[in-house]
């Protein structure tokens, strides 16, 4: 990771779709699928899962400020889930899909903010983001098999049916921020 390093975590909906994004952007040092905002310690994802631990699916983004802003990360995420769906994305459903943003400084609360209000303002979607912004408190890091799950597992039926094509269309908007 690079000496400056900054994190970012995130929620939206399955960490597998978000993870296998952002770890192609220049600038992103490393990316860990886990879980964060809720009461359990140590939870599993079966756990998670169920639904009654208060955490959501999440990555941490471990990202160079000096090649990419913490803005820019944001306006992936906002591009690449649907924030104005409340416990929800596609079939997953429950507060564990939650959006969220866990911001780590006053600095990333205040862009956050900043950013939801400018996406509203520009009525990209037909109803209000309600994406919840909490501060962080905890990364509880996924079984290991989460990690890097598309990468290892293209084939799977649900990493064809869901996350290629989000990544294909993510590849295409941000072309010019991807890794080489």
């Amino acid at each position: 990771m690079s000496v400056n390093s900054e994190l970012a975590t995130l929620g939206g909906g399955c960490f597998w779709c978000l993870e296998a994004v952002f770890e192609q952007l220049r600038g992103v040092d490393k990316v860990v699928s886990g879980y964060c905002g809720g009461s359990v310690d140590k939870p599993t994802y079966q756990q998670v899962c169920g639904g009654d631990t208060g955490h959501a699916e999440v990555v941490q983004v471990a990202f160079d400020p000096s090649v990419i802003s913490f803005r820019e990360i944001l306006g992936v995420f906002f591009a690449t889930h649907d924030p104005t769906t409340l416990n929800r994305q596609g079939a997953d459903v429950g507060t564990q899909y939650r959006s969220v943003i866990f911001y780590h400084s006053p600095e990333q609360l205040r862009t956050a903010q900043e950013v939801i209000a400018q996406l509203n303002a520009e009525k990209i979607w037909d109803r209000p983001i309600v994406t919840e912004v909490t501060p962080f408190t905890k990364l509880y890091a996924g079984e290991e098999y989460h990690q890097g799950y598309f990468r290892g597992n293209p084939g799977q039926p649900y990493c064809q049916a869901v996350i290629s094509p989000k990544v294909a269309k993510f590849r295409k908007q941000f072309l010019s921020k991807l890794k080489q």
